[in-house]
């Protein structure tokens, strides 16, 4: 993916039961693993970014990614706590830093730049950047767009492949809102990862095209904090070899996976 800052609507943010500790003590889990707050492995998320963090009918904040991190906290003997966060603070580190959460988990790229901030875990979902346009725009590649107008999700890997490819962008802070964008024709189209442009495209809306870009997901943890690294390591093991990663994989995109993500 998916590096601008995703605000939280409010309306969603009241919806959820948000678990936060500032405090500099830390909690264990019964396997010994530090966490910031006791019985409790939480994760920051931004939705909406579907399929892998999204706001289903009853207001519970679902999706792949908290499916696998869920695991890790079944596997840790605790309850899993979902917090809303921007997805600036969540790629900078600055919410695992200061104790606002355990882990990060929104469909998030591992980068260089990243790794600087925070500590990943072995990728867990390979992906690519897709474009989405307006049904019969005649629009098929990064050709079509000379002249047009890209809606790009800010601080996003997204947002950098427009960029190093000349294209005319537009910065939204959420993937809905670049969506919002594209229907009300203040974008000719929209950049963001291929998975999560998938279920908009039914309708008045397309996806043209995809580009390969080696993308990978990870799970980020608070730098050096190898005891939960490893926890989760495990866990993602764990999960590809028993088969529910495919389980998951499978429901939550649609279909199988045509490989398991690549370790490294």
């Amino acid at each position: 993916m998916n590096t601008a800052t995703r605000l939280v609507p409010l309306g969603l943010a009241a919806l959820l039961t948000l678990t936060a500790c500032g405090s500099s003590e830390q909690a264990a889990s019964d396997s010994g693993v530090p966490l910031v707050s006791e019985g409790q492995l939480t994760v920051c998320v931004n939705p909406p970014f579907e399929p892998f963090a999204y706001t289903d009918e009853s207001g519970e904040v679902v999706g792949l990614d908290l499916d696998v991190v869920g695991e890790v906290a079944k596997d840790l003997g605790v309850e899993l706590s979902t917090k809303v966060a921007a997805f600036e603070t969540m790629q900078s580190g600055t919410d695992l830093d200061t104790g606002s959460c355990d882990v990060v988990a929104s469909g998030m790229t591992i980068t260089p730049e990243r790794e600087a901030k925070l500590d990943f875990s072995e990728p867990y979902f390979d992906a690519d950047q897709g474009l989405l346009v307006a049904a019969g725009s005649g629009i098929t590649g990064v050709d079509g767009l000379a002249g047009k107008t890209v809606a790009v999700q800010q601080a996003t890997t997204g947002e950098t492949w427009a960029e190093e490819n000349g294209l005319s962008v537009v910065q939204f802070e959420e993937l809905g809102l670049q969506i919002k964008a594209l229907e009300t024709g203040q974008v000719d189209a929209v950049v963001n990862d291929i998975a999560v442009l998938g279920p908009y495209a039914a309708g008045d809306l397309e996806v043209a095209a995809t580009f390969p870009t080696g993308e990978q997901y990870g799970i980020g943890v608070k730098t050096g904090n190898t005891a939960l690294l490893d926890a989760v390591n495990a866990t993602l093991d764990r999960i590809r070899e028993d088969g529910t990663y495919d389980a998951i994989y499978t429901a939550r995109i649609g279909t199988a996976p045509s490989t398991a993500p690549a370790e490294g």
